[in-house]
């Protein structure tokens, strides 16, 4: 089948063509993001795949339709970005990769909570610099301190128990609680009410949902101890950013470690640094020397990417062949998805 991937890097057609040697697929490899004013650039082309910074709105998806796209094939876990309700009446079937290495975001999230702790990226632009002092480097044992986990899929599970590890307290918030959690030592679930008031580190790994869409926010951040850590490698959305610079501002949220942004679809996975960055809520994020960015790299390890080659292009397999796919996305998963990103 002949497939127009939107979005393309160089390490997306590296690790597609190594996967497609088995399914043998025409890749057609665009560097466009997916909207509706690039979608004919799939014309007669009856597969597009997009990533997560890709719309497929409405009107993308009609004039995917009006030009022959029958499937869309989504090279990530999240879906928010799709119209569900709108490809199911247009009859665009649509597919994702419902897992990779959940280890890639889980052990990513650490790395953030350890530099942000223990001030790895100032120590190394110091002694880069020759300058061997310590003062304001000072952080402080992860043993004994508590880490709320908001989302106990996969990721949120594997973080939580990699900081059990450490010797850390556990409390778990999920709309749907995983029977596993509790049988990490010391974890339990609590309201998120009593997680925000005793957690020392907080870190994200729900979906993106009407139901948590700035579940961080003024309201949640009043509750946090002053100095807490705030770690998000899950959707942007989840945290309401410029309640988050005035808790940074007041002193409420002492640490803050992002792997997502809420406007990232204009900045991330491009070179701007020959450009002037227009986003001032971005910037403002960039000048506090207790804020830790990362551009959405959390997923990107050689295993993650390998496996989410493979299964893009087995659900393509499944389309083309006429079988039933088990990466089907349907309308009522708009609702009920409890996978974490």
């Amino acid at each position: 089948m002949k497939i127009a991937v939107f979005n393309t890097h160089k390490y997306d057609r590296e690790y597609f063509d190594q996967a497609n040697v088995k399914h043998n697929h025409e890749l057609v490899y665009l560097e466009p993001h997916l909207d509706h004013t690039t979608a004919p650039l799939a014309a007669g082309i009856p597969a597009a795949c997009i990533f997560v910074n890709d719309t497929a709105d409405a009107k993308t998806l009609e004039a995917l339709a009006s030009n022959g796209t029958k499937y869309l094939l989504l090279r990530c876990t999240g879906f928010n970005q799709v119209d569900l309700h709108a490809a199911a009446d247009l009859g665009i079937k649509v597919a994702r990769v419902a897992a990779y290495s959940p280890y890639s975001v889980a052990e990513h999230t650490v790395g953030l909570v350890l530099t942000l702790n223990r001030k790895i990226h100032k120590a190394y632009n110091r002694v880069r610099d020759d300058n061997f002092a310590l003062d304001g480097l000072m952080g402080f044992d992860l043993h004994g301190r508590t880490v709320g986990v908001i989302g106990t899929g996969k990721i949120g599970m594997i973080f939580a128990q990699i900081m059990r590890g450490f010797g850390c307290q556990l409390l778990g918030y999920d709309a749907y609680p995983n029977s596993n959690f509790e049988t990490i030592g010391a974890a339990r679930y609590v309201e998120l009410s009593e997680l925000l008031e005793n957690s020392d580190i907080i870190s994200l790994h729900c979906p993106l949902l009407p139901t948590t869409e700035h579940i961080i926010n003024a309201e949640a951040i009043s509750q946090m101890k002053p100095g807490m850590m705030l770690i998000n490698t899950s959707r942007g959305k989840l945290i309401d950013t410029r309640a988050v610079i005035e808790g940074i501002k007041a002193g409420k949220i002492g640490y803050l470690g992002i792997d997502v942004y809420e406007q990232e679809d204009n900045l991330f996975f491009e070179d701007l640094s020959g450009t002037v960055i227009q986003d001032d809520v971005f910037q403002l994020l960039q000048s506090f020397s207790n804020v830790v960015i990362t551009a959405h790299q959390a997923f990107f390890t050689r295993d993650a990417v390998t496996t989410i080659a493979e299964t893009t292009l087995s659900n393509a397999d499944c389309f083309e062949q006429g079988q039933a796919c088990p990466n089907e996305l349907k309308v009522e998963e708009k609702v009920v998805a409890k996978t974490s990103a």
